[in-house]
């Protein structure tokens, strides 16, 4: 019997997202991983991505329409500056509905 975790770094999680993907599971491992209001902080974060790639509202406005904190915003923003123009567009790709 080992007393160390499973798991025990950020990629080991991310293989087992992808691996649960690929097999079709997500849903359900991400619905057993993640509480109900982890589940909803996760989709406003992917909302404040959404609006600050789009650009259109202030970080106020973003705060505003979606109900969070703009420390919250302003991390998002913060989190998007630290990325290259290549990773940016990648994200772009991803999560903006076009």
């Amino acid at each position: 019997m080992s007393l160390e975790p499973e798991y025990s770094d950020w990629q080991e999680l991310v293989d087992l997202i992808k691996q649960a993907a690929d097999s079709e599971q997500h849903e359900l491992l991400l619905t057993t991983l993640l509480t109900p209001d982890e589940r909803e902080s996760l989709v406003a974060r992917v909302n404040i991505m959404c609006e600050l790639l789009k650009g259109d509202l202030s970080q106020r406005q973003v705060s505003q329409m979606l109900g969070v904190g703009v420390a919250t915003i302003t991390r998002g923003s913060n989190e998007l500056k630290a990325k290259s123009d290549s990773e940016k567009q990648a994200i772009e790709n991803l999560i903006l509905k076009k």
